[in-house]
This record gives C-alpha cells, sequence and structure tokens, in this order.
C-alpha cells in the first residue's frame, strides 16, 4: 500500500471518528445536547483548550515536567531491562533461582506501588519516575530475554566454528537477533512510560500533565480532561514515531515484511 493512501486512509479514520463525537454532543441526534456537551464535551471546545493552553503558555511547563519522568522512567527502564534480559538468557542457572522472583515482581499491580512511592521518595519526580520504570522494565525484559533465547542454534554453532569468543557472538549473533524484540517492546514502553508519569502525577503532584488532568476532573471540567489526554496521545504518538526511526536506522538490513497490493 502506498504511503500517501495509507495516510489519507489514516486521516480519514481521525476525521469519522470526530464527526461521530460531534454528532453525539453537539446535535439532537443522541438525546440533549447539553447533557451529552456534559459528559463527553465537543471536538471544537476541546480543541479550542487546546488552542487556549498553547497559546497561553499553561501546557508547555506541565508537559515538560511530564516528559522528563517518562523519558528517566523510559531510559531506566529500558536499559535495565537490557541488560539484565541479555544476563538472564546467557546464565541459565541465573534465570531458573530468579524466574520466581521476577514473575511475582511482575504480577504486582501498579497502582498500589504508586502510593509506596510517594511515601518512598516524595511527591517530586522520582516517585513518577520509579512507577515508569516498574512498567518499562519487566515490557523490554521479557522480551529481549526471548529474543535472546530464539538465536538460531545453526547460526550459533557455526558463528563458534569460525572460532568467536563470547563478546563476538553477543555482537554479530546475540544482539541482532534480540534487536526485533527489542524495539518491539520499546514501542510499548513509550505510551507506558508516559502512563506511569501521568498516574503518579494524577494521584499526588503540582505539576504535570496528570495534575492538568487531576484539577480538570475535580472541577467537572471534562473538556480539560480531554484536553489534556489529547495532549498525552500526541506527545506518545510523536515519541513513537522517533522510536520507528532509530528502528529503522539500526534495523536497515532487516527484509521488508510482505504488503498486500490492494
Amino acid at each position: 500500500m502506498k504511503r500517501a493512501k495509507l495516510l489519507l486512509l489514516q486521516v480519514l479514520v481521525a476525521v469519522v471518528v470526530i464527526v461521530i463525537w460531534h454528532l453525539i454532543s453537539a446535535t439532537t441526534l443522541f438525546g440533549d445536547p447539553k447533557t451529552m456537551r456534559f459528559f463527553f464535551s465537543t471536538p471544537i471546545d476541546v480543541g479550542g483548550r487546546i488552542v487556549q493552553w498553547v497559546i497561553g503558555g499553561t501546557v508547555w511547563y506541565h508537559l515538560g515536567i511530564t516528559l522528563l519522568e517518562a523519558a528517566l522512567a523510559f531510559v531506566i527502564g529500558s536499559v535495565g531491562g537490557i541488560l539484565i534480559g541479555f544476563w538472564f538468557a546467557r546464565r541459565p542457572m541465573v534465570n531458573a533461582v530468579f524466574d520466581p522472583y521476577v514473575k511475582a515482581a511482575n504480577a504486582l499491580p501498579r497502582v498500589v506501588l504508586a502510593p509506596i512511592f510517594a511515601l518512598w521518595l516524595g511527591l517530586g519526580i522520582w516517585s513518577k519516575v520509579a512507577l515508569g520504570v516498574t512498567l518499562v522494565f519487566f515490557i523490554v525484559f521479557f522480551n529481549v530475554y526471548q529474543g535472546v533465547k530464539e538465536v538460531s542454534p545453526s547460526v550459533l554453532a557455526n558463528a563458534r566454528m569460525l572460532g568467536m569468543n563470547e563478546r563476538q557472538l553477543l555482537r554479530h549473533v546475540y544482539l541482532p537477533s534480540a534487536l526485533s524484540w527489542m524495539f518491539s517492546s520499546l514501542h510499548t514502553s513509550v505510551g507506558f512510560a508516559m502512563v506511569g508519569a501521568v498516574v503518579g502525577e494524577y494521584l499526588g503532584s503540582s505539576a504535570g500533565l496528570g495534575y492538568l488532568i487531576q484539577q480538570a476532573e475535580g472541577v467537572f471540567d471534562v473538556t480539560g480532561v480531554f484536553a489534556g489526554m489529547f495532549v498525552l496521545t500526541a506527545c506518545v504518538l510523536v515519541i513513537d514515531w522517533l522510536v520507528t526511526k532509530v528502528e529503522n536506522r539500526l534495523l536497515v538490513w532487516r527484509p521488508q515484511p510482505a504488503m498486500a497490493s490492494n
């Protein structure tokens, strides 16, 4: 499918959703418009609120705080997940010993951890970073671990026959094998890093997108809530696009998947 056609279809889906949203909230087709507007706001009101935030500068400070928290959580969680994932995959004994503890830690509900982190680390950025790390780490860890474990035995045997040492195997065999899995997890982790930051801010903070959403929700300002969610969504899409660019640059050797012509 051509890029222009794909982009057109994506924009068309967004337009259809916005039109349906407008019909629900601003016409009598689905009930009283005043009642529907109270619960769903309108696309025009939400767009106007975002423009107001951008022009007035309100959103930039809060967005900067959230992006800083999400970036720290993303980097710390990803690096930790990659390193420990490689270590566990290459050390079967370590994996066997710690496997139940890793699974138990992954099973902990993150919302329960948020107030604990706030108690330990205060209401500053680090409690939000810690919550984001717990979301990012396990996604990256399990994908990297699986990617290393699924190295082709024949490729590994041939590399050893050619005399590769452990460092060369890591660079030329294990790392390329795990890269696709790694970037797959990083795409998911971008959203979870933002979620961790926003949820932490929602539960207790004085700045950030989560704070803006919480303040709007506290006074039944549905327009503000939707505006905050749209800003958050736009940021995640931009960051995911950047991750895709890096992925395409590092995995230029990867064969392109076949796509249907229609």
